[in-house]
């Protein structure tokens, strides 16, 4: 078999952290400038909603099987398999926008909850096991700054396309075509993707335990998730950490037309990209220990959310999902957009906050490629089934008072017991691994703190 010969620089981590920050730039970031649109930039927002309640219903089941699937595939598999529902769903979007076909889109977003599972499950293994421990904060900033950057380049793109016709609620075809051809481009860098025994880290040592695993273990492995206390007590933050997208997405779609949409994208997109970069570094921090990182990144994420939700319930008081904006704001309107953009700019700097302190935390638990992918495929399970009961409350047409006071009661319920999870990590997570030419022998690995694999 035709094998390709990588550079020594590509075999490295952070490389492979950047390239499924790349993958992810194509495919779930064009998704998410999708709806950043609103109503996934269709006129039906009902419409909408049930089909992401399906796509995120279908992604809490498949998530809890996502890391096994992916353990016992290999990641390059597992993510091209993922990327390829999200360039269904935005073919359906385009049939319904031309067709009217809207059992389509129902579908699509099943498959795609389906697939959706494959790809994060793959891409948390490959984000949290392949860094070293003092480079994982850094490694999610990096991956999370990527994988946003895709939202704010699709937004541009659906921007510049739509601006000439800012009043319009429903997105041109041409948009949903130019994303599709990046979404198929993404698809195919997942067979650029290094497995896990062909990185090495800068101390020597392998990324993986062993090269494979059994279904036997697999099923093993899944049960004993449900046993973890420490990914118990992350289950509420999980849960609300996708629960609040649909709120902000539904008051975007109320006040913004279609072009200041795709304008709050850009917006959200850099606030995106700045937030992930902010924890990552304080995560990161040389002279504090694991657990005092963590802590002080949890305090970041705790009094941001408290701040700007607390703004966010006042502005809310100001209008009801009754009140009728005709027209909607439009960019040019600097005034009338100043307060949503400036709210929505800080609703996801929180967003990269939480979703980073998350990564983190589980990463600090330990440093198996399998083990994490089963966690990464339990989180994304826990927050796609929050996803799914936010859209589903959205669809029966909840008042937004009520819908941000949970998203905030959620969030001061989680944000402690993630404390508690933190305290609990240890400076250094054990992990066996092979010693390679770096180490030269195994006292010197011994002496850097690295359990030998004496098989």
């Amino acid at each position: 078999m035709f094998k390709i010969s990588y550079p020594a620089w590509y075999h490295t981590p952070m490389a492979q952290v950047f390239m499924v920050g790349f993958v992810c730039f194509c495919t779930v970031g064009m998704f998410s400038a999708i709806n950043q649109l609103g109503a996934g930039g269709t006129q039906d927002i009902a419409l909408s909603d049930i089909s992401n309640s399906v796509l995120y219903g279908v992604f809490c089941i498949a998530g809890f099987f996502g890391g096994s699937i992916n353990n016992l595939l290999g990641p390059r598999l597992t993510l091209f398999i993922g990327t390829l529902g999200y360039i269904l769903y935005i073919g359906s979007l385009w049939c319904f926008q031309t067709q009217g076909t809207r059992w389509f889109l129902i579908l699509a977003g099943g498959i795609l909850g389906a697939t959706a599972a494959l790809l994060w499950s793959a891409q948390g293994s490959i984000m949290m096991s392949y860094p070293e421990e003092k480079d994982k904060g850094r490694a999610i900033g990096m991956f999370w700054g990527i994988f946003q950057a895709g939202s704010l380049i699709g937004s541009i793109m659906a921007f510049a396309i739509n601006v000439k016709n800012g009043g319009l609620d429903a997105v041109k075809t041409t948009t949903y075509l130019a994303i599709m051809i990046v979404m198929a481009f993404g698809s195919c860098l997942c067979f650029f993707i290094l497995a896990p025994s062909e990185v090495r880290r800068s101390d020597g040592t392998r990324v993986e335990l062993h090269s494979t695993t059994t279904f036997r273990e697999e099923v093993s492995g899944f049960l004993s998730l449900f046993k973890n206390k420490q990914m118990l007590l992350l289950l509420p933050l999980s849960f609300a950490s996708n629960f609040f997208y649909t709120y902000q997405s539904a008051i975007a779609f109320a006040l913004l037309d279609s072009s200041t949409r795709a304008l709050n994208g850009i917006i959200t997109g850099v606030a995106s990209i700045c937030g992930a970069q902010i924890l990552g570094l304080v995560l990161d921090i040389k002279w504090l220990g694991r657990r005092k990182r963590g802590f002080l990144g949890l305090g970041v994420t705790m009094t941001c959310a408290v701040v700007v939700w607390s703004l966010g319930i006042v502005y809310q008081v100001g209008f009801t999902r009754a009140t009728v904006f005709d027209p909607k704001i439009n960019y040019k309107d600097s005034a009338a957009l100043a307060k949503p953009a400036a709210l929505l700019f800080f609703y996801y700097i929180n967003d990269a906050f939480v979703q980073s302190l998350i990564y983190w935390t589980m990463g600090s638990l330990t440093n198996d490629p399998f083990t994490l992918a089963r966690y990464a495929g339990f989180y994304k399970a826990i927050q796609s089934g929050g996803a799914a009961i936010a859209f589903g409350v959205d669809a029966v047409a909840t008042p937004y008072i009520n819908e941000i006071a949970v998203n905030f009661a959620l969030l001061m319920l989680a944000l402690p017991l993630c404390g508690v999870v933190i305290f609990s990590i240890k400076e250094h997570s054990d992990v066996v691994v092979d010693v390679v030419e770096e180490y030269g022998d195994e006292k010197k690995a011994s002496s850097e703190g690295v359990i030998v694999d004496q098989s």
